[in-house]
Order: structure tokens, then C-alpha cells, then sequence
């Protein structure tokens, strides 16, 4: 990977893990009902599950999935099925009486890295860094970096949306202004499946 190439990857990479998506929304979602601690595995899930699929995709699914389309497609709208599903949850969710005691679960560290596979924005994140920032000369080198990057950015930016949901969450007196936020959060969640409906 030349120089150029890896400074592009990098300013890739920044914008893809640090703007809204389906992983950025349950973070601050995460982050505003649970509080940090709770949701320190939902980060940690994200942080480790997205490389891990990028690094799957590049060395061996990428190609299944070439030759298998009409798997890729139900793989699509069921994980669209499920994302529906999760911004229902977030959006009905009732804040605690006490602020600090939360209702319901948060996403386990195993759930989380489930997500990656149905999460629409990290299949287009995913194969456009496979197929833009790689070498067909050093293919597998490339992808060991691909990996990496989006390893080091997911870290940054879990931790940034979880902790800005935890300051929204000290912001919200009034349940009326949680119920706005979390119907807000569940709305941008649907609107992150609008890169699947339009490829």
C-alpha cells in the first residue's frame, strides 16, 4: 500500500466511523438508556465485529457472495427486518424513574458483533474499502490494513457516540424530551437502510 493510498484510506475511514449510521445510532441509544458502563460491550462489539467482517469479506465471503447473490439479497432484508425491529425497540423504550438504574438490556459484546453482517452502511463501507484502497499486487496486505484502520477508528468513534448519548442522558430532565430523542434515534436508524433500498 503505497502512501497516497493510505492517507486516502485513513480520511475514508474517519468519515465512515464517525458519521451517522445504524452503529453510531445504538451507541448513543445505548449510551442515553444504559449509561457508559453498560454499554462499554456494545463499543467494544462494534470496535472488534467490523473488522472482523471486513477481514472475512476480504479473504474468503466476498467471493462466495459474488457467485451466491440471492443469499446476499435475503441476507439484506432480513438484517433490514431486524433493524426495523431494533428502532421499534429504541423508539417505544421508557425512561427509568431513577436515571441512573436501566430499563431493559443493552446489546451484548456477541450481539453487537452479530450486527456487523446486517448492518447495511458496514457492507458498503466494507466492500468500497476492499475494492478501492487495495493492491491487486498486495492484496493481502492491504486488507491486514484495511482491517486495522477501521479497528483504530471503530474504537474512536464507539466510544465517542456512546459517551455523547451518556450526555444527552444528564441533559434530559423532562421525559417528554427522551421520548423526542429516542423516536429521533430510531427514526435515523431506518433512514440508515436507504443505502440497501437503493442498490
Amino acid at each position: 500500500m503505497t502512501y497516497d493510498l493510505f492517507l486516502a484510506l485513513l480520511v475514508f475511514a474517519s468519515i465512515a466511523a464517525f458519521t451517522p449510521g445504524p452503529n453510531n445510532t445504538l451507541l448513543m441509544a445505548s449510551g442515553i438508556n444504559f449509561g457508559f458502563r453498560k454499554t462499554l460491550p456494545l463499543v467494544l462489539g462494534v470496535a472488534f465485529g467490523f473488522p472482523l467482517m471486513i477481514a472475512c469479506i476480504g479473504f474468503a465471503l466476498g467471493r462466495f457472495f459474488e457467485l451466491s447473490s440471492v443469499l446476499y439479497k435475503v441476507m439484506q432484508y432480513v438484517g433490514g427486518a431486524y433493524m426495523l425491529w431494533l428502532a421499534w425497540k429504541i423508539g417505544s423504550s421508557k425512561p427509568a424513574v431513577d436515571r441512573d438504574v436501566a430499563v431493559g438490556n443493552p446489546m451484548t459484546f456477541l450481539q453487537a458483533c452479530a450486527f456487523q453482517w446486517i448492518n447495511p452502511k458496514g457492507w458498503v463501507m466494507a466492500v468500497t474499502a476492499l475494492s478501492t484502497y487495495t493492491l491487486a499486487t498486495h492484496y493481502n496486505f492491504g486488507v491486514v490494513v484495511i482491517v486495522l484502520t477501521a479497528f483504530v477508528m471503530g474504537i474512536g468513534s464507539a466510544t465517542t457516540w456512546a459517551l455523547f448519548g451518556v450526555g444527552f442522558k444528564h441533559v434530559l430532565n423532562d421525559e417528554r424530551y427522551y421520548r423526542y430523542i429516542n423516536w429521533g434515534l430510531a427514526l435515523a436508524l431506518v433512514a440508515s437502510l436507504a443505502p440497501m433500498l437503493w442498490h
